[in-house]
């Protein structure tokens, strides 16, 4: 028993909670007893593995301040008039986009579910172990004001960057001062290459240059972001209309 109970005890110092409740379960169930020693092992390890992913995905969830945190790609509605085909978000579940540091743009008029789509496939890339958060452009624009007056900017830049998947909800929605079209492109320009962004807007993407209201940073955005996206339209009705019907239906 004692040698037990110092098992146990080494484990939860290692911190190895998987491979614990495992080592625990095995203990306890006649199931093991005959298995081999590598088959045993095995399965101590695997639920460690399994654990440590569960962890990370929690603690990435409860970091991505994502606005729908129970968004699933299997929650999204398929209708033709949403002008969005299955097999455009099959793909981008593959996590490619992510890997080759591609963007997603996602545009359609208010309640049309950017928003939702943006959150769904940030979730699942949370499930995959990449990194995501979610921010509205204008908080992050305050947010970078704010790191500015008290000297924090590098190191605010530094966290964003490290963020494998970045969601810029909103874009268009408030007019932009040429300062803030000008942090805009810098963090922009310091994930080119190293992260992905997800960006929604009411704003077609041909009226983006006219938004940002400064031909030399409407051009370097354009051309940092847009050339590597893939793009969803949405259309259609609201999503929020659709869901209230229903409501009122019951």
């Amino acid at each position: 028993m004692a040698t037990y109970q110092h098992m146990l005890d080494q484990l939860s110092e290692l911190k190895l909670k998987g491979f614990k409740e495992a080592y625990i379960m095995q203990t306890q169930s006649p199931d093991f007893l005959h298995m081999p020693f590598d088959e045993r092992l095995a399965h101590l390890v695997d639920s460690e593995v399994v654990s440590k992913k569960n962890d990370r995905m929690k603690r990435y969830v409860r970091a991505s301040k994502l606005k729908y945190k129970n968004a699933f790609l299997t929650d999204i509605e398929y209708t033709a008039s949403r002008n969005l085909p299955r097999e455009v978000i099959t793909t981008l579940a593959t996590n490619q986009w992510i890997e080759q540091t591609h963007n997603i743009i996602i545009t359609g008029a208010t309640g049309t579910g950017k928003t939702f789509i943006a959150c769904a496939l940030a979730h699942h890339a949370m499930v995959c172990g990449y990194s995501a958060y979610y921010t509205r452009i204008s908080k992050l624009l305050a947010e970078i004001k704010l790191a500015r007056a008290d000297g924090s900017y590098l190191a605010f830049l530094k966290k964003m960057n490290k963020i494998r998947v970045l969601i810029l909800d909103d874009l268009g929605v408030s007019p932009l001062e040429a300062r803030d079209a000008q942090e805009l492109l810098e963090v922009i320009e310091e994930r080119t290459g190293f992260g992905s962004i997800m960006i929604t807007s009411q704003l077609p993407v041909d009226h983006w240059y006219d938004y940002l209201n400064n031909g030399t940073v409407a051009d370097a955005v354009l051309d940092r972001l847009v050339h590597t996206s893939h793009r969803l339209n949405l259309q259609g009705e609201s999503m929020r209309k659709k869901m209230f019907d229903k409501k009122s239906d019951n």
